[in-house]
């Protein structure tokens, strides 16, 4: 009579020989009698990829500690630079204001000399200090890059000019031309400050 064979598998159990990546707690199990002796290191291929990590992450946080540094050393420059620009336009703004004074200046004399003049002559006395003083204001203007546009007679450009009237006129020639300033232009360089207020020809 045949006998019945057992029917549990064979035990199979499995050893991992790596012990540098064992996590258990639990004790390791026996090695072979061949590796008892055999030096407990990791192979070289992680020794040197540990290597290279630790060295990536040095090179890393030296990187980082720089940026910081820089980044410290760019915000402390902007706050200078901040406030040496506040500085300098303070001291152009101050620089105008005492130009102009000088013009206030003068002003106060013309009105004096006009109220000591005679009636006849505080007229005329009156109007050629004003007009001093006006010569005085725009050459203090010009030291400062401002000139005024001559539109008077030119061809309308409205890049320079705003009309604010149309004068009809007859003579084709004069078709598109300023024939009057009501407030005079001005710019600074190449720089338009202020467009001049004009009336232009037209024969329609």
């Amino acid at each position: 009579m045949l006998s019945v064979s057992d029917p549990r598998e064979p035990e199979v159990k499995v050893v991992d020989r790596r012990w540098w990546a064992r996590q258990s707690a639990e004790p390791a199990a026996p090695v072979a009698a061949e590796e008892s002796g055999a030096s407990l290191r990791k192979p070289t291929v992680v020794e040197e990829l540990e290597t290279q990590l630790m060295r990536a992450n040095d090179q890393l946080q030296a990187v980082l500690s720089e940026h910081r540094r820089a980044s410290e050393e760019f915000e402390q420059i902007k706050v200078r630079i901040r406030r040496d620009t506040a500085r300098e336009v303070e001291r152009g703004r101050r620089a105008v204001l005492v130009e102009m004074l000088d013009v206030v200046d003068n002003l106060d004399r013309a009105i004096g000399a006009a109220r000591e003049s005679s009636s006849t002559d505080a007229s005329e006395t009156l109007l050629r200090g004003v007009e001093l003083v006006r010569e005085q204001f725009l050459s203090k203007l010009e030291s400062f890059g401002v000139t005024r546009l001559h539109a008077l007679g030119e061809h309308f450009d409205p890049q320079r000019h705003e009309a604010v009237s149309i004068a009809p006129v007859t003579d084709p020639s004069q078709e598109g031309l300023v024939v009057a300033v009501v407030k005079e232009g001005y710019a600074v360089g190449d720089e338009l400050l202020r467009p001049a207020v004009v009336v232009v020809a037209s024969r329609g």
